[in-house]
């Protein structure tokens, strides 16, 4: 049934199940969440965090990112690219790339295979 909540629906909650949006940058990530919580800008936090959804996205399953660089998931994490989208915002807008990603193997990593 329709909803004003569209991520409530079914089918597309279980569509974006594996919807990947993290702040674009360590700015953003302060910015955004200053005060909810503590959260290390490091450049390997991303890593951190792409390493922990990786374990949760079976052999076959999706993984749609959205960045400022199309790395997405990566192949060291089984990932293989199947779909780029670039939107151009204008003007002095960084575009948002969206990287559609499947998952073709787990790692070779046992801890990942519990």
């Amino acid at each position: 049934m329709p909803n004003k909540r569209t991520f409530t629906i079914k089918p597309i909650r279980e569509l974006i199940y594996a919807l990947f949006d993290p702040p674009y940058s360590p700015r953003q990530l302060k910015e955004c969440y200053n005060g909810k919580g503590n959260f290390d800008t490091k450049s390997s936090t991303w890593s951190k965090w792409k390493d922990e959804l990786s374990k949760k996205i079976l052999p076959g399953g999706i993984c749609i990112s959205f960045g400022w660089s199309s790395q997405g998931m990566g192949k060291n994490r089984g990932f293989e690219i199947k779909e780029i989208l670039l939107v151009a915002h204008g003007g002095m807008h960084n575009d948002t790339i969206c990287v559609v990603e499947k998952k073709i193997q787990n790692t070779l990593n046992k801890e990942w295979e519990e």
